[in-house]
């Protein structure tokens, strides 16, 4: 179709990527652009609603609350302080078909984005490979995630989005 008189037309920049599975079955995927000064990592695990049973929902997002809990580098809460410590943003979410965690750095030169991808990539490989919940931990953090979804439960969104998945995913996981 025509473009519109008065329109400018928008250039979508291509990123070129890898995507590659290491010898232990990580998918990783690489995408270099040197648009903003940042590095930025992104980790997802398939660990989502759609792998909960009706009836019994809550796990997928409790997984994202007690992978914040500590690991044998970095104590509790400890990492969110390390990466804003760096000048840094980070945070995790929970989704139909994923949980992820991700963190963005600044990367002002070559140096510093070595510097600062290095350690976002041993922040999350340290939670991966040690993390570690002490039984007083899984119970606060589920107390959290329940009341996080009791606050929710009665919004009008809420109850929309529920209503549109019944219907969407009547005959799938999700």
């Amino acid at each position: 179709p025509a473009i519109p008189e008065g329109c400018v037309p928008t250039i979508v920049p291509t990123v070129a990527f890898s995507d590659d599975r290491l010898a232990n079955g990580l998918r990783v995927i690489v995408a270099e652009d040197h648009l903003a000064p940042v590095v930025a990592i992104n980790v997802w695990y398939d660990v989502g609603s759609k792998h909960e049973q009706p009836g019994k929902t809550g796990f997928a997002h409790l997984f994202e609350h007690v992978m914040f809990q500590g690991s044998k580098h970095v104590a509790k809460a400890e990492h969110i302080a390390l990466v804003q410590a760096a000048g840094g943003t980070m945070n995790g979410t929970t989704w139909l078909d994923r949980t992820n965690y991700y963190e963005t750095l600044p990367a002002a030169t070559d140096a510093q984005a070595t510097e600062n991808l290095e350690f976002a990539i041993s922040l999350e490989a340290d939670r991966l490979m040690n993390s570690h919940v002490k039984g007083e931990d899984l119970a606060s953090e589920m107390t959290v995630v329940r009341n996080e979804f009791e606050r929710g439960e009665n919004s009008p969104q809420r109850v929309l989005m529920q209503r549109v998945q019944a219907v969407a995913f009547e005959w799938h996981n999700y």
